[in-house]
């Protein structure tokens, strides 16, 4: 008599314990998810907590640090690759999406919430999508009467020794310089570069410390994030912010949307689709436009604040992403001897 009812205790353990596995891991109220973050904490998480306040998901976020801008959680989920940690990347621009996809450290997730955002901020294959962007814009002192219109004024005589321009071996400058060299080729822009360390261009620490600088009226004009730009105007500086290369046969400026990448083998991929689901939503869109980081809609018909203009008023660079991302690893060596000569 005592056994049977040794096994019935038996049993009745091994089916709660399967009850409570099933809820922590097959998208009840208590199961989690967890995404690695390159996104500020002070813009991101407000997003995140409100989706465990929607959904029940626990979050578990894991974010650069300032020091490890934007490489931190990549490098991360490089050396976790055949034993993933992680189950969404939320990245700040999806250059290293790119990156992630080249090495099978993503998977491909088709979010049915992504179908009203451009296709030129999507990889074609799902292996990420790109949401709220920042633009890549001139910051310009208020008391300088002619603004530079086009990136091309930083190797003209008239702002020698007047532009500044963050560090390109980090943040969104790396970026842009690595987009340059994949639209005009190597020797075009290398000698673009050349020319701005001759016309004495300043090199600052980051996009923030360049727009102080201009604000301060020791520069004229620096590009800058967009954010960066909105958020000393808010502040009452002497600047104003000016898209570049909108002209007819000019480039366009750069857009930096956020991206989201569902990882390979995520140990708990149905939340993870929730979470991009949700990222990916005009909800979070606007959220992130009337933050102060102040993004730009990639989804029509969001409601944004007066700084900002919507993604269809602007000549956008044409990008493809992948060749972008391999030039960005290419040009490092050159970077590295710019800087440092």
């Amino acid at each position: 008599m005592k056994i049977f009812i040794y096994i019935i205790i038996a049993i009745c353990i091994i089916i709660a314990g399967v009850f409570f596995w099933s809820k922590t891991n097959a998208g009840g109220k208590s199961s989690v998810v967890v995404v690695y973050v390159s996104e500020d904490q002070v813009f991101s998480e407000p997003v995140l907590k409100a989706f465990e306040k929607a959904t029940g998901i626990k979050v578990k976020a894991v974010y650069d640090t300032e020091e490890s801008k934007s490489t931190g959680a990549m490098n991360r989920l490089i050396a976790e690759k055949n034993n993933p940690q992680a189950d969404v990347y939320w990245a700040n621009e999806p250059i290293r999406a790119e990156v992630l996809k080249q090495r099978g450290i993503s998977a491909p997730y088709f979010s049915p919430v992504a179908e009203g955002i451009p296709k030129n901020f999507k990889d074609p294959k799902g292996y990420w999508t790109g949401f709220s962007a920042r633009a890549r814009v001139f910051v310009v002192n208020k008391n300088v009467e002619k603004k530079p219109t086009s990136i091309i004024a930083y190797t003209k005589p008239q702002w020698k020794g007047k532009a500044v321009i963050a560090n390109p071996l980090f943040g969104t400058t790396t970026t842009q310089m690595a987009v340059l060299f994949s639209i005009w080729g190597d020797k075009r822009a290398e000698d673009f570069m050349n020319k701005i360390k001759n016309n004495k261009t300043k090199i600052s620490s980051s996009n923030g410390e360049s727009s102080d600088l201009v604000a301060s009226g020791e520069f004229d004009f620096s590009l800058v994030d967009s954010d960066d730009a909105i958020n000393r105007s808010r502040q009452g500086k002497p600047i104003e912010m000016i898209y570049p290369d909108q002209g007819e046969n000019e480039i366009g400026c750069l857009i930096v949307p956020n991206a989201t990448v569902f990882i390979n083998g995520a140990p708990h991929p149905a939340n993870a689709k929730k979470l991009i689901d949700y990222l990916l939503s005009k909800e979070t869109e606007k959220k992130l436009a009337f933050a102060d980081c102040a993004q730009i809609p990639l989804h029509s018909g969001v409601d944004t604040p007066p700084e900002l203009k919507r993604i269809n008023q602007l000549k956008t660079m044409e990008i493809n992403y992948g060749e972008v991302a391999r030039k960005l690893q290419e040009i490092q060596p050159f970077l590295k001897n710019w800087v440092s000569n």
